[in-house]
């Protein structure tokens, strides 16, 4: 086999680059990550691996160490060896849970984060942001997914509520997991060589709407509870499947904890930030100041206490977590400090 035609086998699971190692090391992807090894495939193959030694130091970050999405180099041997992780165009994470800071990688190399919520009791705008908050950094796209269609006769005005929230142009579907008309909908995120990123809740409907795009029932479902439209954990694991389309999709398990990285800048509430500049002092507290134009803009409605109650616990919890993160660089740039992570603080001027 010639390397154009290797080349154009990777192209199947999402290969970007025009040439090969040039040591002859096998390329892969890392499709599925478990605690007995990896799951990889090469566009025609699918075997298991072991991380090389230097990935199971104590020491090292846990996210440098090889994720689903990743394309690895592959020395040979029983069992094959991952020896080196490809630089990743994109990468979704979040903070791990727990008090010390870890950066957790949900999933690299994406084109598309397909945020999948249901319209049943699941629907929850305050949740959809931060979904998109974690997504901003990410380099990837996010596609919001109202699934459940089916259950719901005011969809619309959910829509409707939905899109007077978020950015403007950010893509929104209402969509039946089950029809198989989704499959031309989303076809738009999952072309081939495209790769996409299925989360949300337990119970949302990722399992059902991945089963659609596969043309099989390849993934395990399960009923959600009647009182919180909740589900238990059908996807115990991030998944990378091929899809008829040509396109890739990493379905993962329902995450009921999403910490910020302390990276993020909140651009998904550039609205009120725009508001914020409009005050009459620099340091306005948005509470009784005066001149005050957030509080001007929540008294006349045109923007939501909701939204305004969500955007500072977003932004309090993002505090937090950049000054962790920032304690922990210090502390391995030996006290040497480290520049802002996101944004920049305001002066405390008053406007003229």
């Amino acid at each position: 086999m010639t390397e154009a035609d290797i080349i154009e086998r990777l192209r199947r699971i999402g290969w970007r680059g025009d040439t090969l190692p040039a040591d002859g090391r096998r390329l892969a992807r890392v499709v599925a990550q478990h605690r007995a090894g990896y799951e990889l495939h090469d566009g025609e193959t699918l075997f298991g691996a072991q991380p090389a030694g230097h990935y199971l130091k104590r020491t090292m970050d846990p996210a440098e160490r090889p994720a689903v999405g990743d394309f690895v180099e592959v020395e040979a041997g029983k069992p094959p060896h991952i020896v080196t992780v490809h630089p990743r165009r994109t990468v979704l994470s979040r903070a791990a849970a727990g008090e010390r800071y870890e950066r957790q990688i949900i999933a690299t190399n994406i084109d598309y984060v397909l945020v999948l919520t249901g319209l049943d009791g699941d629907f929850n705008p305050a949740r959809i942001e931060r979904y998109l908050s974690l997504t901003e950094g990410s380099g990837a796209q996010p596609v919001v997914l109202l699934s459940k269609l089916d259950t719901r006769d005011d969809a619309d005005e959910l829509l409707a509520v939905l899109r007077a929230r978020l950015p403007e142009g950010t893509p929104i579907h209402a969509i039946n997991g089950k029809d198989p008309a989704n499959v031309a909908l989303l076809a738009r995120y999952l072309r081939p060589g495209d790769s996409a990123v299925l989360v949300g809740s337990s119970g949302a409907g990722k399992s059902t709407l991945t089963n659609t795009l596969l043309g099989s029932e390849k993934m395990a479902t399960k009923a959600v509870r009647s009182h919180d439209s909740r589900g238990r954990h059908t996807t115990t694991y991030r998944a990378l499947l091929q899809l008829p389309s040509g396109g890739c999709l990493i379905d993962t398990p329902g995450m009921r904890e999403l910490k910020l990285t302390g990276e993020e800048n909140l651009d998904l509430f550039a609205d009120i930030d725009a508001l914020a500049e409009q005050c009459r002092f620099a340091d306005c507290g948005h509470g009784s100041e005066p001149g005050c134009a957030v509080q001007a803009a929540l008294d006349s409605g045109d923007l939501s206490a909701e939204r305004w109650r969500n955007y500072l616990k977003l932004r309090d919890e993002r505090e937090e977590q950049a000054a962790t993160l920032e304690a922990r660089l210090r502390r391995q740039r030996g006290g040497r400090p480290v520049g802002r992570l996101h944004g920049s603080h305001r002066d405390t001027r008053e406007r003229e």
